[in-house]
């Protein structure tokens, strides 16, 4: 412990490991999302169906100094998105609006090769290219849901208001307007209505 004229120095109790986005120490809150949690998520149902339901498709590690619902407050989280496909489209994030539309949000990557999928209120969809060291910015009132289309974990970094919330209803009822499928080797955003 250092001190400086009496005062305490405190040590870090959280760490992020930088070349990886792994959180630890206090405050760090995680959850999965299996195959088997994914329904209605991709278009190819019965592919999705035949895979192992228990196959852990992304995971999200949290720190939450502060309670999600705190103004001027900040979070900070990395996601794990694996490597694969549910027929022709890459493993996914099921993909949110903020609940509190007007609150943006940094992403940025760590590992892996992804794309970061984003649509606008008035459905207009667009993609960016997720690799490491590439920083993103999603505007409020703009979805977003991330994309592996490598062949290893995707590592994505993100900061957020702690009390933008997330409304994941709005987009388990509509979806995106368009699809991040493999074809032709490559990975292509495809309108949902030229499927």
């Amino acid at each position: 412990m250092i001190t400086k004229i009496g005062v305490m120095i405190s040590q870090p109790s959280t760490f992020v490991e930088l070349s990886t986005g792994v959180l630890s120490g206090q405050n760090v809150v995680r959850t999965e999302r299996r195959v088997g949690d994914l329904v209605g998520l991709y278009a190819d149902e019965q592919a999705r169906q035949q895979l192992d339901q228990g196959q852990v498709v992304y995971r999200v590690e949290m720190h939450t100094c502060v309670p999600e619902s705190t103004t001027g407050g900040l979070l900070f989280g990395t996601s794990f998105l694996q490597p694969g496909r549910v027929g022709n489209e890459y493993f996914m994030t099921k993909g949110h609006f903020h609940a509190k539309r007007e609150c943006g949000e940094y992403y940025w990557g760590i590992t892996g090769e992804g794309v970061l999928i984003l649509m606008d209120e008035t459905r207009r969809c667009w993609a960016e290219h997720l690799m490491p060291g590439s920083l993103h910015y999603v505007p409020g009132r703009v979805a977003h849901r991330l994309a592996n289309t490598g062949n290893a974990t995707l590592a994505v970094g993100a900061c957020w208001p702690a009390d933008a919330g997330h409304d994941y209803e709005s987009i388990a009822q509509r979806g995106f307007s368009a699809r991040l499928c493999e074809l032709a080797g490559v990975p292509q955003l495809i309108p949902v209505g030229e499927l």
